[in-house]
């Protein structure tokens, strides 16, 4: 049975997207959707990383585009030129 839900993603482009979802009372899982491994250098044995073993009660992968969201237009972003007037640094009142 598929679970779905709206988010929002940001790669490659912002839009909203119909998501999978994992099922909430999987006993594998425990409705996280996979479960998490450290493991640790075979030499030293100290920590080395994690890794994320996905569940099959979902597919992270199954997913669709509802709406492409617009792109902020260029004057509205905030770039290396843009300078805030009462920033740091600014000896002039802000009134």
């Amino acid at each position: 049975m598929i679970r779905l839900r709206i988010q929002r993603a940001t790669w490659p482009r912002n839009a909203l997207i119909l998501t999978d979802t994992p099922r909430p009372n999987c006993p594998q899982c425990e409705g996280d959707g996979g479960t998490q491994r450290d493991y640790g250098d075979y030499e030293t044995g100290e920590y080395a990383g994690t890794d994320w073993d996905p569940c099959d009660c979902w597919n992270e992968h199954r997913r669709w585009t509802l709406l492409p969201l617009p792109r902020r237009p260029r004057w509205l972003r905030r770039g290396a030129e843009y300078r805030d007037p009462w920033g740091p640094g600014s000896d002039e009142p802000p009134f």
